[in-house]
């Protein structure tokens, strides 16, 4: 593979398999200490002991991550979060001495193949240079049933159970304007929304924001779809647009076994929250695709408090009966968000993709119960109560050939 190149800063966007019941659970940086080189492979890796940025996940930590939750009944409104409770996590071999008050995931992102480098080594790259892939597969693909890329994937088989059976807790929620994924009949390129946002470019907070494929629900004659709603914790959100949320988890998060949400669980840029604590991802044996995940779900906002769902914070949701989180297509992908293309290829490859290929509604009033209980986070979320852009969707050449049904 030919050396990295690009300076484009990356986002280690939308990584998300646990669930709710209505919850069961299932686009940030490495400590220098131990930085988590690359989730790219056949990058080499130095031998030397006093180099080698290995980490080994200590497994029966991350047992019974949370527990699932009963559906709730819609209240008249979501004006207040519910209290948050929060659960010091224990100091140990893979969690920093550090004062409960001090963030201990911040500043984790990765920039640089090592401490010792400023190599720009994460950034993103081409694609192609002279015919040659840079980069392992990328996200969001089409995710119909029946598809495959072209990428030989042998060996980085996805996540296939819960995240929570994996060992993997959330460490981030966000969305996107639209889907970065496609998935035919359900949100693809014949999707519609409301009139005023149904350009592929937006222009919102003086930046412009990629719209994505759209769900096919809106209708301009229901009212539940026409009525916009008075926010009070989102930014910039509307009714009947669809949005597909992002829950990146990680075998490395600031998490405890009882499955209590800690003070520095959540975490933005969720980069900090992926990579917070050391001990985690393996280059070799290669297991990034088996400790970082990110579960997807789309939704079209309705003014309708039939579709309340209480905890969209903790995960997807997941009810057979209303075909919710069930029909999952799971993959190996990359990070996602706008710095990337077709052109230029994500760096933190492979991870595992679980994407519904349903559209779902949800009432305006659940998404900004979540980001009331964003807003009460320990570590900021502010950059992520509105909608990030969308990458354009991935070109077969560049999507992994595992795609399960």
């Amino acid at each position: 593979m030919a050396a990295p190149a690009g300076n484009d800063p990356v986002y280690l966007v939308s990584m998300e398999g646990g669930e709710n019941q209505v919850v069961q659970g299932p686009s940030n940086g490495i400590s220098y200490t131990t930085l988590a080189t690359a989730l790219v492979v056949g990058v080499a890796l130095t031998t030397s002991l006093t180099t080698a940025f290995t980490f080994v996940v200590v497994q029966g930590r991350m047992d019974n991550l949370y527990d699932r939750l009963e559906p709730v009944s819609a209240p008249a409104a979501a004006d207040t979060p519910s209290p948050v409770v929060y659960e010091p996590a224990p100091v140990g071999p893979t969690t920093p001495a550090v004062s409960h008050d001090e963030n201990p995931c911040h500043g984790k992102k990765p920039y640089h193949s090592n401490a010792a480098q400023d190599d720009g080594y994460f950034n993103n790259v081409q694609c192609l240079v002279d015919g040659v892939k840079q980069s392992l597969e990328q996200s969001g693909t089409n995710v119909t049933k029946g598809y495959k890329g072209e990428i030989d994937a042998s060996g980085r088989t996805p996540i296939t159970t819960t995240y929570k059976e994996a060992g993997l807790c959330p460490v981030n929620v966000h969305w996107h304007l639209g889907t970065e994924h496609l998935s035919v009949g359900e949100y693809d390129e014949h999707g519609k929304g409301p009139h005023e946002h149904s350009r592929r470019s937006l222009q919102a907070a003086d930046k412009k924001v990629r719209l994505g494929y759209q769900c096919m629900h809106y209708d301009d004659k229901d009212t539940k779809f026409t009525t916009e709603y008075d926010w009070k914790h989102c930014v910039g959100m509307h009714v009947g647009q669809t949005y597909e949320v992002h829950w990146p988890h990680s075998g490395a998060g600031e998490c405890v076994p009882s499955g209590t949400v800690t003070k520095w669980q959540y975490q933005t840029p969720f980069y900090d929250g992926v990579f917070c604590n050391d001990g985690i991802i393996s280059l070799d044996p290669l297991n990034t695709f088996e400790k970082i995940g990110v579960q997807a779900q789309v939704f079209t906002i309705v003014n309708d408090e039939d579709y309340y769902y209480p905890d969209l914070f903790r995960g997807m949701l997941v009810d057979e009966g209303k075909h919710q989180g069930t029909d999952m297509a799971k993959y190996t992908g990359s990070t996602t968000g706008t710095s990337r293309s077709n052109e230029m290829c994500s760096r933190y490859t492979p991870i595992t993709w679980q994407v519904d290929r349903k559209c779902h509604l949800v009432s305006a009033s659940s998404f900004d119960k979540m980001c009331a209980d964003m807003k009460v986070q320990a570590d900021d979320m502010s950059d992520d109560l509105h909608a990030h852009g969308s990458r354009e969707l991935v070109a077969s050449q560049f999507a992994a050939d595992n795609h399960q049904k």
